[in-house]
């Protein structure tokens, strides 16, 4: 992830909802991304693409991707992007995953 900080791309903010972090409560990360040519399938609307935000969010053992286009205020849930995750603590992981599968501004 480093070198998505250097290139000024996949931009990391920790938004955690709901308590500290490892907490039970609501939690997410979000970072802003730039997917490759084909961008990202949603559920709601198909595939999006150009500057997107990505949100990892997890709630009540389940974990689950959304994106939006930067700065609107519709989200959309990643298509396959939603599972359990019984440990709030693997957020963090998670979130550095999907940035690492999604975040490719390079092509």
């Amino acid at each position: 992830m480093q070198a998505d900080a250097e290139s000024g791309t996949g931009t990391q903010a920790a938004d955690t909802t709901g308590g500290a972090a490892g907490g039970t409560g609501p939690q997410s990360r979000t970072a802003d991304i730039v997917p490759g040519p084909g961008g990202v399938m949603t559920d709601e609307v198909g595939v999006v693409t150009g500057d997107l935000t990505l949100r990892t969010e997890w709630a009540d053992g389940r974990v689950t991707l959304r994106v939006q286009y930067k700065d609107a205020d519709e989200w959309y849930v990643v298509t396959g992007g939603t599972a359990a995750l019984a440990d709030p603590a693997g957020l963090d992981a998670v979130h550095g995953i999907a940035l690492g599968l999604l975040n490719r501004p390079e092509g």
